[in-house]
């Protein structure tokens, strides 16, 4: 039996300043579509400055959003494949 191996390549791209952190994520699928999504963090003004706990946030919410669409891509995908309403695709 002959498997296939197909990779993704995820992009995490953070803009910041002193008390918000920005987070875009694309994914290039095999076919040629991007996916992009966004997440945001902000820093309370008593927390200390830490850079990386804001982009591992505003990360997390990106990524938790990019799979949320790719789920919803894929349910389309199978609607459209079956001509009918699939059943829910948990996480």
């Amino acid at each position: 039996m002959m498997h296939t191996t197909v990779g993704w390549h995820v992009e995490l791209e953070f803009m910041e300043d002193d008390q918000h952190t920005r987070a875009v994520a694309l994914v290039r699928l095999p076919d040629g579509s991007e996916v992009r999504a966004h997440g945001r963090a902000s820093r309370h003004r008593v927390d200390a400055n830490q850079p990386r706990v804001g982009e591992e946030i505003a990360g997390a919410r990106a990524l938790n959003e990019l799979a949320m669409q790719l789920l919803t891509k894929a349910h389309e995908e199978i609607d459209a494949a079956s001509g009918r309403t699939s059943h829910p695709i948990h996480v």
